[in-house]
């Protein structure tokens, strides 16, 4: 069994990102202020702050013929539940 990390990340939006986290990738929510929430993310705990400042215009490098932001992080999961999970995101209409 993996050891759970922790992972902080700046939002510009804390409503729009709690509503991502908890009603699209279905993470239960932890404690959290007017500035951070936390998410139980895969058994993993991520923490958005409200930090505006930090979320312009990001930096990206090529990945398998794609261009991915250079800041960003995910779950590795069972082929099965990735299948069911982008077929979640893609009926929300979430590109990714």
């Amino acid at each position: 069994m993996p050891v759970p990390f922790h992972l902080a990340f700046p939002v510009n939006d804390l409503e729009t990102t709690e509503r991502f986290y908890i009603d699209i990738l279905g993470c239960s929510k932890g404690r959290s202020s007017d500035h951070w929430i936390d998410f139980d993310f895969y058994g993993h705990q991520v923490v958005a702050h409200l930090a505006p400042e930090e979320t312009g215009e990001v930096a990206a490098g090529a990945v398998d013929g794609k261009n991915v932001p250079v800041r960003h992080f995910g779950a590795v999961l069972p082929w099965e539940e990735w299948e069911r999970l982008a077929a979640h995101l893609t009926s929300h209409g979430i590109n990714f």
